[in-house]
């Protein structure tokens, strides 16, 4: 039996398609790209919060998933980033996937616009011509899916982004996963929660996954993260930060959602 088509696939498909297609030159991008304002520290924002005693809430704009469909199509990102701000959000996240997520450059430069927070774009990175693009929308940091790259593409990207001046947040899904990032140098690890053929999220898989992490690594956990009870479990084992979404873009009050995140603990900074 063939293996099953996971929604990953068919994202990083169409994403390859299109980086094959682009004939941009990466020495001009990269030119492009080290001309762009400083970034504004994204991984220090998480350490801030954790020295500050509070789990850090990476609070996402996301208008729509694979898996879910439609959750906020037709949010304003500033209004959104006004409210996460209000909340005690330590960064931010925006989906900029227009085929799958609904997100867009657009929606970044709006919500990074509106306030002062470090953002993340959160996207399907499969080449050096991606990390240059995060940089030249004016993101702050970069996310690198494991699952998706090879060891080399990995640690180029890294090495790129990170001569940029981006930080670069690693998603793992299981333990050989995080193997690889760890000896790829990574210092911001995610750990996602929902299984990639089922969609179903493993609430102990970032539980698990915590303690393998060396000293550090600043540790997110990422997906089903719907509360404050979530929140505390996972800041228990070891997290310094959770990424959330759904549960946020869904909230009638997304200010007081990410208050509730926010959970005191006691782990060391990364």
């Amino acid at each position: 039996m063939s293996p099953a088509v996971t929604y990953l696939d068919r994202i990083l498909a169409a994403h390859r398609a299109a980086d094959a297609a682009d004939g941009r030159s990466i020495d001009d991008l990269v030119a492009v790209a080290e001309a762009t304002q400083p970034p504004r520290g994204w991984r220090d924002a998480l350490v801030s919060a954790v020295a500050a005693g509070r789990l850090g809430v990476i609070a996402e704009v996301k208008r729509r998933s694979p898996s879910k469909g439609a959750l906020a199509p037709d949010l304003d990102p500033a209004v959104v980033a006004n409210a996460y701000l209000a909340g005690g959000a330590a960064a931010l996240s925006v989906l900029t996937d227009t085929e799958f997520f609904g997100g867009s450059a657009a929606d970044l430069n709006a919500a990074r616009a509106a306030v002062g927070l470090p953002v993340l774009r959160k996207d399907f990175t499969v080449g050096e011509r991606d990390v240059c693009d995060a940089r030249i929308m004016g993101a702050d940091a970069v996310l690198l899916i494991a699952a998706a790259l090879d060891d080399a593409t990995m640690g180029r990207c890294i090495a790129l982004a990170r001569h940029l001046g981006l930080d670069v947040l690693v998603e793992v899904h299981d333990e050989p996963e995080l193997e690889r990032a760890i000896d790829a140098g990574a210092d911001l690890i995610g750990v996602n929660q929902r299984d990639l053929v089922t969609f179903a999220v493993d609430t102990e898989r970032a539980v698990r996954m915590a303690p393998l992490m060396p000293e550090g690594v600043v540790r997110v956990a990422e997906s089903g993260v719907r509360g404050p009870h979530d929140a505390r479990q996972l800041a228990d084992a070891g997290y310094h930060a959770v990424l959330v979404g759904e549960s946020l873009v869904t909230s009638p009050d997304p200010a007081a959602a990410v208050e509730a995140l926010r959970v005191t603990l006691n782990v060391p900074t990364g």
